[in-house]
C-alpha cells in the first residue's frame, strides 16, 4: 500500500528577503523528488544533464539541460536526481505579491504580469534563451541581495519577451481552491511516478483517494485534460524515451522495463506520441550526438 503523503511545501523566504534562492550541485544535493505543491512561482535552472520533467499532468524527457517557470499551486517534481548527470541546479521561488500586491500591476510590469499567468500550466525556455539566462540565474550566487532582486526582475523581463517557449500544460491543468483536490491529485502523481512500471488498475487508484471509478475518472480528466491511462502511458513513454537515449537496452527490454507488456502496443503508442518509431528515435539520437 502506497503511504507517502504528498506534501505541501512551505517555503520561507531566506532571511532578510522577499524570495528564496537555492543553489543545488554534487556537495548539497536537492532531495525534493516527490510531487508537491507550494503557492510561490518557481524558477529552475538546470545546468546540463539530461532528465524527466513532471509538471502537472505533463510529462516530457529534456537534454543540455533545463529552464522552467513554474506557476502558483502547481504540483510538480523535481527536476534532477544523482543519475541526471547535470552540473548544478538553481532554484528562485517568490510569492505572487513578492514585492507587494500593486507592483506587478503597473504599466511597467504588465508583460511580467502576464508571465506569471501563463506560467499557471508550467513553462520550459529553449535555445538562447535556456543559455543565456541559466548563465544570468547562475550569476546570483554572487551578487548582493539588491543586486540578486534586480537581476530576478530583469531574468524575469526577459522570458516575458522570449518567444522560445514550450507550454507545457496547454490545453489547461486547474486544480479547484480546495486544498484537498491538490491533495489528491498528490497522491495520484505521486502511486504512478513510483509504480509506472507495474499494472495500476482504476479500482485501486480511486480507492486511494476515496472515490468511486467514475467520480474518480470525471474528477482526473477535469483537472488534467486527460484520461488517468493516458497520463500512465505517456509517463511510461517518457521513460521509455529516456531509457532509449541513455541505456544500451534492446527494444524489447526498454517496452517491458517502462511497464508495457505487449511489445506491438508499445510500438504503435511510441510513434503515436513522439512521430517517431523507437529505432528510429534512437538512431536520430545516436547521430545527434556524435
Amino acid at each position: 500500500m502506497f503511504t507517502q503523503k504528498p506534501a505541501f511545501e512551505a517555503i520561507e523566504p531566506n532571511f532578510g528577503n522577499s524570495f528564496t534562492y537555492q543553489k543545488f550541485d554534487e556537495d548539497h544535493v536537492n532531495n525534493n523528488t516527490s510531487w508537491h505543491y507550494h503557492p510561490e512561482i518557481e524558477l529552475v535552472y538546470v545546468n546540463g544533464g539530461s532528465g524527466k520533467r513532471q509538471i502537472g499532468s505533463h510529462v516530457s524527457y529534456y537534454s543540455d539541460g533545463d529552464l522552467i517557470l513554474i506557476g502558483s499551486n502547481l504540483p510538480h517534481c523535481g527536476l534532477t536526481d544523482s543519475l541526471t548527470g547535470n552540473t548544478s541546479e538553481t532554484v528562485v521561488q517568490m510569492k505572487l505579491d513578492f514585492l507587494g500586491n500593486d507592483f506587478f500591476k503597473i504599466p511597467e510590469m504588465k508583460k511580467i504580469k502576464s508571465l506569471f499567468d501563463a506560467s499557471n500550466g508550467g513553462i520550459a525556455f529553449s535555445g538562447k534563451t535556456k543559455k543565456q539566462l541559466g548563465e544570468k540565474i547562475e550569476v546570483l550566487e554572487y551578487q548582493t541581495d539588491f543586486q540578486r532582486l534586480l537581476s530576478i526582475l530583469s531574468i524575469l523581463n526577459q522570458l516575458a519577451n522570449s518567444t522560445e517557449t514550450i507550454f507545457l500544460n496547454a490545453e489547461g491543468f486547474s486544480l479547484q481552491t480546495d486544498v484537498k483536490d491538490n491533495d489528491r491529485i498528490n497522491i495520484v502523481f505521486n502511486h504512478v511516478k513510483n509504480n509506472f512500471t507495474e499494472e495500476i488498475t482504476l479500482d485501486q487508484i480511486s480507492n486511494m483517494v476515496s472515490m468511486t471509478v467514475p467520480s474518480f475518472c470525471r474528477y482526473f480528466k477535469k483537472i488534467t485534460n486527460k484520461t488517468f491511462t493516458q497520463f500512465v502511458n505517456e509517463y511510461r513513454l517518457v521513460h521509455a524515451s529516456k531509457l532509449l537515449a541513455e541505456k544500451p537496452l534492446s527494444i524489447t527490454e526498454v517496452c517491458f522495463e517502462c511497464g508495457f507488456n505487449n511489445f506491438s502496443h508499445f510500438n504503435k503508442s511510441f510513434k503515436a506520441f513522439t512521430g517517431q518509431s523507437p529505432s528510429d528515435y534512437r538512431n536520430e539520437l545516436k547521430t545527434l550526438l556524435h
